[in-house]
């Protein structure tokens, strides 16, 4: 325990976390957590205390922990070659078949793969790009982005602003301009309880129509969207929902960003969010399941007619100006491969469709009827849990009483880690993509417990 604790003082002493209320972090009020070991769905931490990650770290961990084939190949790269850049037409192998390897899975019509970290510098790869294809093309007016009310597309200065969550724009002075947002598809929370599905779907479109009515369609370039809510409430869009929005941007020529940083590579039964959903964009963003997380590395897939305006604006202007020391970084490309082959040796993404409509109904099972729960939604594994004081009225919780966090610590005192999201009392699943049935019901049971300590 003295290591521990040695730990412990040096982590409130030097570590700056993210996403953490850091006084109560520094006063000791809220525990360290330090994670040692993991294998499948489970992991260690420093005291040998084992938990079932039933959120795959940040919904990222899709094949599970402990995989020797994505460390070996990680540890056979930086012995060959640790690092070399992208920049002027270079490349190494890795970088090279893991482009190859991401386009023979992505959806039809997509052309090159831009490689950076994270899912947030991605983001800000694609408004530079959508901003330069627009003045390539003499657009120079049509700059605008639209992005959903609880939405997530990272944590920057645009991709901060892009995202519809409030705690990522108090005293941060965001939302920059150029950024505007519209009605999240969130079924559940719709206005008016006596909407069906497809009024809500013709109200979220109106509701943008009108937003482009306003702005002027000449000043909006690009819509981006989560093909299901990630960090907004873990939400399916609801029936025919992507298709009456393209609709909408094709009529007014606003490209279309496919976020798929959480759904991609198998979360939601599918290699692609967009091929669920019937998404055609015209950039996709990528990275959490592009290496389950062993190593760090993100992209942005290029639709061929973006592609070919920028082949046009670097024959009127030379090389483009944009690029990352650590793009295409062998290390990360080497545990994509690994990660893609393990996905489809191991029929990953069926399983993620089976076992989450499995874990789906058994937790509809258990805890349908709770009169605090008010829905239980899910699609692949991607599933949620929202808590209401009055199920029949549809009245929500004081956000003080943070019915939601309560729950998730109830749970992880039953080992099992899931996550409160924000805005809302909703605990959020996302297993790792090779969770078994037995393990299904683990989850269930112990929420059950947890459910029962918190609620009655």
């Amino acid at each position: 325990m003295l290591a521990n604790d040695q730990l412990a003082a040096w982590d409130r002493e030097a570590f700056f976390h993210p996403s953490t209320h850091l006084a109560s972090h520094a006063r000791g009020d809220s525990a360290v957590r330090v994670i040692t070991g993991g294998s499948g769905v489970w992991i260690e931490d420093r005291d040998g205390k084992r938990l079932l990650d039933a959120f795959a770290g940040l919904y990222c961990v899709n094949v599970g922990y402990g995989r020797t084939e994505i460390a070996d190949a990680i540890a056979a790269q930086a012995k060959q070659l640790a690092y070399y850049h992208a920049y002027v037409g270079h490349g190494t192998e890795a970088s090279i078949r893991l482009a190859r390897m991401i386009l023979d899975r992505a959806p039809e019509g997509m052309s090159k793969v831009y490689f950076g970290l994270g899912g947030s510098d991605a983001n800000e790869t694609n408004v530079k790009l959508i901003w330069y294809y627009n003045n390539i093309l003499g657009r120079t007016a049509k700059k605008k982005i639209i992005s959903r009310w609880r939405g997530y597309h990272g944590s920057g200065l645009m991709t901060g602003s892009l995202t519809g969550l409030g705690l990522f724009h108090r005293k941060f002075d965001l939302p920059l301009d150029r950024v505007l947002h519209t009605t999240a598809p969130y079924f559940y929370r719709r206005p008016d309880p006596a909407m069906s599905e497809a009024d809500f779907t013709g109200y979220c479109v109106a509701e943008l129509e009108a937003l482009i009515a306003r702005e002027g369609p000449d000043t909006i370039a690009a819509f981006i969207g989560e093909p299901a809510l990630g960090t907004g409430g873990l939400v399916p869009p609801p029936a025919g929902y992507w298709a009456a929005i393209q609709e909408v941007l094709a009529r007014h020529d606003i490209l279309l960003v496919a976020d798929e940083v959480v759904t991609g590579f198998g979360r939601l039964g599918s290699m692609f969010g967009s091929d669920h959903y019937g998404m055609r964009p015209d950039i996709i963003t990528i990275a959490k399941g592009l290496t389950s997380a062993y190593a760090p590395l993100s992209g942005s897939i290029i639709g061929e007619r973006m592609w070919d305006v920028l082949l046009q604006g670097t024959d009127e202007n030379g090389p483009i100006g944009h690029g990352w020391t650590y793009s295409a970084h062998p290390i990360g490309a080497a545990a994509g491969i690994a990660n893609l082959e393990l996905i489809d040796e191991l029929g990953l993404v069926q399983n993620a469709g089976e076992t989450g409509a499995y874990l789906l109904a058994a937790m509809r099972d258990r805890l349908g009827g709770h009169p605090r729960v008010g829905e239980i939604r899910g699609e692949g594994l991607l599933m949620a849990v929202e808590f209401v004081a009055d199920r029949a009225e549809r009245r929500f919780f004081d956000a003080d009483e943070k019915v939601g966090a309560r729950v998730v610590a109830a749970l992880l005192a039953e080992g099992v880690v899931s996550r409160a999201m924000p805005e809302g009392d909703i605990a959020g699943f996302a297993p790792p993509l090779c969770l078994t049935r037995g393990e299904a019901d683990h989850i269930v049971d112990r929420m059950g417990k947890a459910v029962t300590t918190v609620l009655g």
